[in-house]
């Protein structure tokens, strides 16, 4: 074999040519999501923090109403990151559902050993100067947690609010990502 046959890598030279000319044709296409500029100008980021985020309403005293000024609390933090965004110029509208449900219950005892918390919320995204409505959409969560026996009842309810609060969380990165996906792409 002599120095002027082509190796097996040389002949790959050219579709390896092709394939970077083609990447750097479509190179262009993408932009990263919360770095990009919207079409006024702004970023993704400047547009969350100009939403207003309402109150949700469920009745007073119960279990649900906690969770729903602590799901407010998670979204506006996750819409804002603890910064001011000017004047408001779109309004959320959150309506949700907790759910409770026995997954595992001991046979003996007919008590739960694993139990399941979760979260229902629609959402609305309307413009505030028109009141047009821009995003309307679903999510949901459900997080179990273990009961450690029923002899430990403070620690079942701290599992409770842990597993609602990872819920919240979920459901609010949900919903951050549906509205950053809609200042961007505009769907």
């Amino acid at each position: 074999m002599s120095w002027l046959e082509p190796h097996g890598k040389v002949r790959q030279l050219p579709r390896l040519a092709v394939v970077l000319a083609v990447a750097g044709l479509v190179a262009g296409c993408f932009q990263p999501l919360y770095g990009a500029r919207t079409s006024d100008g702004s970023t993704v980021a400047d547009q969350l923090r100009r939403i207003n985020v309402e109150q949700i309403r469920v009745p007073n005293g119960t279990p649900e109403a906690g969770l729903a000024a602590e799901l407010r609390n998670i979204l506006i933090f996750e819409l804002g990151g603890g910064a001011a965004g000017g004047p408001p110029t779109h309004r959320l509208t959150l309506n949700l559902q907790s759910i409770r449900q026995q997954v595992i219950v001991d046979i003996t005892t007919s008590r739960p050993d694993v139990e399941q918390a979760g979260i229902n919320a629609e959402y609305t995204l309307a413009e505030i100067g028109s009141g047009k409505v821009v995003v309307t959409g679903r999510t949901f969560s459900r997080v179990s947690y273990d009961n450690p026996g029923q002899e430990q009842r403070f620690a079942r309810a701290r599992g409770r609010r842990d597993a609602e609060h990872r819920a919240a969380k979920v459901i609010s990165e949900n919903i951050r990502a549906r509205l950053a996906s809609y200042f961007i792409a505009g769907t």
